[in-house]
């Protein structure tokens, strides 16, 4: 979880396959619409993210022996709305800086999403709650030691 360009794709798809679950890329759950209005740098508004966050949990939830999905769940309520379809759920999420995640998405290729809407993403982010599962993980660590220190909070070996 978390805003555009904390590694949250490339973080969720390595855990999956050491996991052996089925990886969701969130971005593929958005509705054109929201692509297109993310493009012309549009901030996304609650009922822009409805649609998309209702098709991440119906996969979460469509995988009930296991899937990670790299989705910014930025807010509390779309958390609680994911929860709320897909059942128990651990949050993770590679933490850094503004600076650092203004770097990576000046340098990304190819994605809809333009670094003129990172700061509407982190006015939007409200930090994880203690009543919520949820993984801290250096967001500037290689994404080899990312995958085994969720591994190790979650004290899975794999």
């Amino acid at each position: 979880m978390g805003p555009s360009g904390n590694g949250k794709s490339t973080l969720a798809r390595r855990l999956a396959t050491r996991l052996g679950h089925v990886f969701i890329e969130g971005d593929d759950c958005h509705p054109p619409a929201n692509i297109a209005k993310m493009a012309r740098g549009e901030p996304l508004t609650d009922t822009d993210r409805a649609p998309f966050l209702a098709a991440v949990g119906a996969a979460l939830a469509a995988h009930p022996h296991g899937a990670v999905a790299a989705c910014s769940a930025l807010r509390r309520a779309y958390r609680d709305q994911l929860r709320a379809l897909a059942g128990d759920i651990v949050f993770v999420l590679p933490r850094t800086s503004r600076a650092q995640l203004w770097a990576r998405m000046q340098t990304r290729k190819d994605h809809f999403m333009p670094a003129s809407l990172l700061d509407s993403q982190l006015a939007a982010f409200e930090p994880l709650q203690p009543d919520e599962s949820f993984v801290l993980v250096d967001g500037n660590a290689r994404p080899g030691r990312q995958v085994q220190a969720v591994l190790d909070a979650l004290n899975r070996p794999v």
